[in-house]
């Protein structure tokens, strides 16, 4: 029988880069025991949340056409306001990603007039054009709508600018927007304590805005999520953390039941909400998707630990350092040139189940300010639980990656990074005696 080694050399791994790996893999087993402890708790949460609703197999029929009375739509619903700790949660295949499911809340509760407020930095890339500040912004912004939006930059350090946000606060703020992931920005995650910090000030200032969290990457990270520290509402895509890898499409938003309704008339139509909306066979992998959301997010959380303390080891800046808490699966790695960005990402797409002899090549993406690299050879195309990495291939020429539906799979993932790096002339591995 192959040992481990051999199988990795014969997936084209250099005997120095696999002892190297193997060697940082070995110093983690600690840190991973905390990872297991958290996902038990949270997979408790979950079992527990579907013994409570009923989930039965008649929860798994599909329904056609309006969807009226889909049993296994509403359980599934309550089953996501229990774990959440909510009042209501809406559930749906027509959400189409992280994206679109910001967009309906936003949306659903922003009128003409209104202000919306981010006191966490600029949102996501994506979520440029849906507010209305990219220079060329698309038809339907909320600008064109007449919603004005504020910025609050974090300071250097990553910490709230609480005076800048008391001055941003105004008459016209209707809703405050929380990015807890990083996205493309060098910034730490927010933790669910520091969100809840942030939420209880705004409120001590104005009790009646409504604070969203943009919860993307961020699901079962922690024992605790942010409708547990005080957001009104959080949003999230099922081809995230969420979904377990099993949801081939959809997204949550969870929250308040008066402002969840509001999202439901948008995502629909008026005086319809959340009464139709068919689920055309999905119920079943959206429930277990969700029952092995808790597992599955622990072994991306463990390769995204892996992938800092491999390439901090290196000399590489990681963002978060490899011996930060975590509270999203995103790792960001600084390579500093385009050419390293390139090799770690066709690295990560050559360990890939699917399209592993693709060559991922930076392009124009719609809704991004540059040319951007994305690897992901998935069973659903752009979920991102599954091994992926990407990055704008401008300075300082970071990489971000996330996922892996099993931690084995992600750490192949990140040894065939390095060994692409390597090869193309990026990177020295150092001797494992130097690691002792």
């Amino acid at each position: 029988m192959e040992s481990l080694k051999e199988i990795y050399k014969s997936a084209g791994i250099e005997e120095d880069v696999f002892d190297f790996c193997d060697t940082i893999q070995k110093g983690l087993r600690g840190r991973f025991g905390q990872i297991d402890e958290i996902a038990e708790y949270n997979q408790m949460k979950v079992v527990r949340a579907m013994e409570n609703q009923r989930v039965s197999a008649a929860c798994f029929e599909a329904t056609t056409g309006y969807g009226y009375d889909d049993l296994g739509r509403e359980t599934l619903e309550a089953v996501y306001a229990e774990v959440f700790g909510a009042e209501s949660a809406l559930v749906r295949p027509q959400i189409t990603c992280g994206t679109h499911a910001l967009t309906v809340a936003l949306s659903a509760v922003l009128r003409p007039g209104d202000e919306l407020l981010s006191p966490v930095g600029k949102p996501y890339d994506t979520l440029e054009g849906v507010i209305g500040i990219k220079e060329d912004n698309p038809p339907g912004s909320l600008k064109e709508f007449g919603i004005s939006y504020r910025q609050v930059d974090l300071f250097e350090d990553g910490s709230f600018d609480f005076e800048g946000i008391k001055n941003a606060l105004n008459e016209r703020t209707k809703l405050v927007t929380i990015q807890r992931s990083k996205g493309y920005a060098a910034r730490k995650t927010l933790s669910v304590g520091r969100i809840g910090e942030l939420i209880s000030f705004i409120k001590s200032i104005r009790p009646d805005v409504i604070c969203m969290v943009d919860n993307c990457y961020g699901e079962f990270v922690e024992e605790t999520e942010p409708t547990q520290a005080g957001a009104d509402l959080c949003v999230g895509s099922l081809i995230k953390n969420a979904g377990g890898g099993l949801a081939p499409i959809g997204g949550y938003i969870v929250g308040k039941e008066e402002y969840v309704d509001l999202c439901a008339y948008r995502l629909t139509a008026p005086g319809l909400g959340r009464e139709v909306g068919a689920t055309l066979g999905v119920n079943q992998a959206f429930f277990q998707g969700f029952f092995l959301a808790p597992a599955v997010t622990a072994g991306a959380l463990k390769g995204a630990i892996f992938a800092a303390n491999v390439y901090e080891t290196l000399g590489f800046p990681v963002i978060p350092d490899k011996s930060e808490s975590r509270h999203d699966i995103i790792q960001a790695v600084t390579l500093g040139s385009p050419e390293a960005v390139i090799a770690f990402c066709r690295g990560i797409q050559a360990a890939s189940p699917v399209d592993s002899h693709a060559l991922p090549e930076p392009y124009a993406m719609p809704g991004y300010h540059s040319d951007v690299i994305m690897a992901a050879g998935a069973f659903i195309q752009g979920s991102s639980i599954e091994l992926s990495a990407d990055g704008p291939i401008e300075p300082p020429y970071a990489v971000y990656f996330q996922g892996g539906l099993t931690w084995y799979h992600a750490r192949y993932g990140i040894t065939m990074s390095l060994q692409y790096m390597k090869d193309a002339g990026l990177v020295s591995i150092p001797a494992v005696e130097a690691l002792e």
